[in-house]
């Protein structure tokens, strides 16, 4: 199969404006596709396709597909790059045509951006299936034509990141415990010489005085593991890494302050801060990036037991500080509170942490972009800077004192894990909760509720966990350590 773009005309006359890929191809068939096209009524509109059969011995099936306007840059309104978005949307689009056709193989148009148009084959073919006997057919994208395969290559890898984040999102909490979730980061990056990675045990957690993380593992019989990643990319191993923490919640029932049993199968997802920020790092490797990244994930479930954290208890965290647990199911926080006190060993030159801390945040923003909290505008730019690039946003929310008042008002403990207007800025009290536990000047919480599954809202996304943002993790390390190069 063969996936061409085609941009909608800027003139009346409604003639279709190929890319120099899809002009090639008309000209190999004697003008025959342009032709075709014209017949078939009015331009394509963005993201709509059009299927030509017996065009071309190579290339059987051939889609078409509308990539909007032709100059589509930055849009200041949307913080994205317009142009890119179309791109994958419309290869993502005619992939998965060819896919229903059970074509094996199809060769796509990078449509004027290489790795743009890999990220939309390769994040719109993604599905979980692992479990289903009946599986969909794999295709396999390449790029058409050989003008742009650097470029290609680097998408691929972007986009296999965050479907490596999406396969560890979606797998049941049965297959993907703890220990699971570990070995399978493990084994993705034992090929790199370049990357250690320590798998530490309950023993270990407990030396370290992760008082706060350990409260919330003892209600599972599952036991916690404690993921640190080294990737060594930098020209110094001794030059100051950028510190990546995730939440790793692998089941969140609640605990004792029980969710409702509605959709509490999605909180298989609850580890998607470890998921993507250990992508992230696997993707880094792979790219070979000139820096330091070092990989933090608490990971454990939040279950209801006779061991279970009580509201009202009172636990201390890795700096001393203690804190009251209020709402057993504000449990993230608290894994994230001993992470942090422990990434600060590190000397780091930033610490940016992800989590799918609170439902707060999703409606706050719902699923457009990722609340970031933050005490740095340097981070901010280039947090910023890198979503714009590929389209999966991040968004400035506030860390006044204000919220910091509502959680430090606590009756039994220095701190409360909820603030004490519970419901009123929920993702903000909890943002200014982490900040009890950072000293680093450059530090960024990103809360990624709101990101963390896909109903239809990304359409290069199909339905299931999101593994967002991954590539934004992965263009914002990339600009770090070009920073570093400079």
């Amino acid at each position: 199969g063969l996936v061409l773009g085609v941009y909608s005309s800027e003139k009346d006359d409604g003639a279709a404006q190929f890319t120099s890929a899809g002009d090639a191809f008309d000209r190999l068939v004697s003008g025959k596709l342009r032709a075709l096209l014209s017949l078939c009524g009015p331009a394509l509109k963005k993201g709509k396709t059009r299927i030509f059969h017996g065009l071309h011995q190579d290339f059987p099936s051939v889609v078409v597909v509308g990539l909007g306007k032709k100059n589509a840059g930055i849009n200041e309104q949307e913080n994205w790059n317009e142009g890119k978005e179309n791109i994958r949307t419309a290869v993502a689009v005619g992939c998965r045509q060819i896919q229903d056709l059970e074509i094996p193989c199809v060769e796509v148009d990078p449509c004027g951006d290489a790795q743009a148009a890999a990220e939309g084959a390769v994040l719109g073919l993604h599905e979980y299936n692992e479990l289903k006997q009946k599986k969909k057919p794999v295709v396999t994208p390449q790029l058409h034509g050989s003008a742009e395969s650097e470029a290609w290559q680097k998408g691929v890898i972007y986009a296999e990141g965050q479907n490596l984040a999406r396969y560890l999102m979606e797998a049941p909490a049965n297959y993907m415990t703890p220990i699971k979730f570990a070995e399978h980061i493990e084994q993705k990056l034992r090929s790199f010489s370049n990357v250690k990675v320590h798998i530490r045990p309950e023993s270990w957690i407990t030396t370290q005085e992760m008082g706060a993380f350990l409260s919330v593992a003892k209600g599972s019989a599952e036991p916690p593991i404690f993921l640190e990643i080294h990737y060594s990319g930098g020209a110094n191993t001794n030059d100051s890494p950028l510190v990546f923490v995730g939440k790793g919640v692998t089941f969140d029932s609640g605990g004792i302050s029980l969710k409702p049993s509605s959709g509490m199968d999605a909180m298989r997802a609850d580890m998607g801060g470890a998921a993507t920020v250990c992508s992230a790092i696997v993707t880094a490797a792979a790219l070979n990036l000139p820096l330091n990244i070092i990989g933090l994930a608490p990971l454990c479930e939040n279950m209801p037991s006779g061991k279970a954290n009580k509201p009202g208890d009172v636990v201390r965290a890795k700096n001393g500080k203690t804190i009251q647990v209020d709402n057993t199911d504000a449990e993230g926080r608290l894994l994230l509170a001993d992470a942090l006190c422990y990434a600060h060993s590190f000397n780091a030159r930033a610490i940016v942490n992800a989590a799918t801390l609170t439902g707060a945040m999703d409606v706050a923003l719902g699923s457009a972009a990722t609340g970031v909290f933050t005490n740095s505008s340097w981070l901010w730019t280039h947090l910023y800077e890198a979503s714009v690039l590929t389209g999966d946003r991040v968004w400035r929310m506030p860390l006044f004192e204000h919220y910091t008042k509502q959680v430090a008002d606590c009756p039994l403990a220095d701190v409360s894990n909820i603030g004490k207007y519970s419901r009123a800025g929920g993702a903000c009290t909890a943002a200014a909760f982490l900040k009890e536990f950072v000293t680093a000047s450059h530090w960024a919480h990103l809360d990624i509720a709101g990101v963390m599954s896909n109903k239809d809202e990304v359409p290069y996304l199909r339905k299931g966990m999101a593994g967002r943002p991954t590539r934004t993790l992965v263009e914002f390390a990339a600009r770090l350590s070009q920073d570093s190069h400079n």
